[in-house]
């Protein structure tokens, strides 16, 4: 249910757009967007939307409210909300005007930014430069009008530069600087002794804060779980083995951390889609014939353009090393061979 006072000026701007296929597949797009010069009276109050609303404050102030939070938007601040929940939305108490930017946008790619804004879902706003913030809205807007699959393109581009703009300034605050390095800290941690049996336990014992609101930081600010990415750290270690020695896989295995081959193997293949006897005989295929073959073909292509090549490929003397070195040397005809005298 929607309720308003649309109370403004009638410069205002107001987009609408039905998003098509082919808009629906980009990361980020919106499906309104305005410039409201909003009098004292101007009020929006809605129980559900199927979307997100980003605010930018150009003059006076607005006032958000959701969940039992109250937010005033001032000159500068910028804010992203989640319309699922009722929300309510008014030019503040005390100020004559809201002059400000809005657009509602939406997907996956939204979530996950807002993710990261939005500490423990709650309403927080950033201070963005205007400088930086209007042109993008600018740009938005002249995009819109044009209704071509390029400019789609170029809104959902616009859109992403936004969050991301509001997301750096967000997480910069000695706040969350302070949560940035602890975090830091934990992923180096995870880096360093991969190989090492490691669980939540160890790591909390590490930083002065709750399991919820660790693992809420360590998603917010690494993008995943500290398990996924201790996975992800050992799975990427494997292939470096698997390609550049001639390890066992369950020696690799070992080396990255697993007790047992079969886990490896499973992880492995979930992770990367392949198993890991596979993934080293993808990664190894002969190279140098390849090239040589190729080379070669350029040089029948055009003899008085091209020339023969030598593709010298030297094995490095550990014999666990697969790492191929190789050179390519031109060789050089003689072309007064058999020319006429």
């Amino acid at each position: 249910m929607l309720t308003y006072n649309m109370d403004v000026e009638e410069r205002s701007v107001w987009l609408r757009a039905t998003p098509n296929n082919a808009v629906l597949a980009q990361p980020f797009y919106a499906t309104e967007a305005g410039l409201f010069y909003g009098r004292s009276p101007f009020a929006t109050a809605r129980t559900d939307k199927e979307s997100y609303i980003l605010f930018y404050t150009l003059a006076g102030a607005g006032l958000i409210e959701q969940n039992e939070q109250h937010i005033e938007l001032p000159q500068g601040a910028a804010l992203l909300m989640n319309c699922r929940t009722p929300q309510s939305y008014c030019t503040a108490p005390c100020y004559d005007v809201w002059e400000h930017y809005w657009v509602h946008l939406d997907v996956v790619g939204v979530k996950t930014l807002a993710d990261s804004v939005q500490s423990q879902g709650r309403l927080t706003a950033a201070h963005v430069s205007r400088m930086e913030m209007q042109p993008l809205f600018e740009t938005l807007f002249a995009e819109w009008k044009k209704e071509t699959t390029t400019a789609q393109i170029e809104i959902g581009l616009t859109l992403h530069k936004m969050l991301a703009l509001l997301a750096h300034q967000q997480l910069s605050g000695d706040e969350s600087r302070s949560n940035r390095t602890m975090i830091k800290q934990i992923a180096d941690y995870i880096r360093a002794h991969y190989a090492e049996p490691i669980n939540l336990d160890m790591l909390l014992a590490q930083i002065p804060v709750s399991k919820s609101w660790f693992l809420r930081l360590f998603r917010q600010y690494m993008g995943t779980t500290p398990y996924n990415f201790l996975l992800s750290t050992r799975i990427t270690r494997a292939k470096e083995l698997l390609v550049l020695t001639d390890f066992p896989v369950g020696e690799v295995a070992r080396q990255v951390g697993f007790e047992d081959e079969s886990n490896f193997s499973t992880r492995f293949s979930s992770m990367t889609g392949q198993s890991p006897q596979q993934y080293r005989k993808s990664a190894l295929k002969p190279f140098a014939q390849n090239s040589y073959t190729q080379a070669k073909a350029r040089s029948h292509d055009d003899n008085s353009i091209a020339e023969p090549w030598f593709l010298l490929f030297l094995t490095g003397s550990d014999q666990r090393s697969r790492l191929p070195f190789f050179a390519v040397i031109p060789h050089h005809r003689d072309d007064t061979a058999g020319s006429p005298a």
